[in-house]
């Protein structure tokens, strides 16, 4: 029997979510390991031996270890090509090309737009950190831009990559998930036609329903 593979981190992490989702997706056991960054687990010198910086997800595969969400997720996608889902990562390197594309989109143009909006929108009131109005401003005009690309490349295509469903759009849900259920400006996604039905059909995916329950449950 597949040792589970070992997952450390919160649910409430971004970057957390999206591997979980990744492992459902391709139908992988795991194991949560909770890591409680306020008392500075993430620091710890056993941690920092699996994740280096000393962020969340840290990811253990038997003997084998890797951290950054997106480099989990291929890992997970190439190692386990035959099972759940075989079209995350694409079956041949056009499709691969087509998806890398996409997560080299999601990782450096909509992630850091949306990733400032969600703190300050989402966490720094829960945290009591004043929000910088700026910092909005000047993000929430980055995050329109993208999005306005995404239109245009989703009215063309059923998802980002082609379509199916792919890792692609997977990476997208954990920003855009605070973005709609935790903040203001759910609007930017919801309210564009073709991102708005795109947000719909990748949000009903089962694999991110699970998710959603680990976080409610408090896992």
């Amino acid at each position: 029997m597949m040792t589970p593979v070992k997952v450390y981190g919160t649910t409430l992490s971004t970057a957390v979510s999206r591997v979980l989702a990744c492992l459902i997706e391709k139908d992988v056991q795991f194991q949560l390991i909770p890591i409680n960054m306020s008392k500075r687990e993430h620091k710890s010198p056993d941690y920092l031996k699996i994740q280096p910086f000393g962020q969340v997800p840290a990811f253990q595969d038997e003997e084998v270890s890797v951290f950054e969400s997106r480099a989990i997720c291929r890992y997970i996608c190439e190692k386990h090509a035959e099972k759940g889902n075989r079209g995350l990562y694409g079956t041949n390197p056009l499709a691969k090309a087509s998806i890398d594309q996409w997560l080299e989109a999601e990782g450096q143009s909509f992630n850091p737009p949306s990733s400032a909006l969600v703190f300050q929108l989402a966490f720094a009131p829960r945290m009591e950190i004043d929000q910088d109005e700026e910092v909005i401003k000047q993000n929430e005009e980055k995050l329109v831009k993208v999005l306005d690309v995404y239109e245009k490349r989703l009215g063309d295509s059923r998802f980002l990559a082609g379509d199916e469903f792919s890792l692609a759009d997977l990476s997208h849900l954990p920003n855009a998930h605070y973005l709609v259920n935790a903040t203001h400006m759910g609007d930017l996604i919801t309210g564009r036609s073709n991102v708005g039905r795109w947000w719909s059909e990748i949000s009903s995916q089962d694999s991110w329903k699970k998710v959603i329950e680990m976080q409610e449950s408090g896992a």
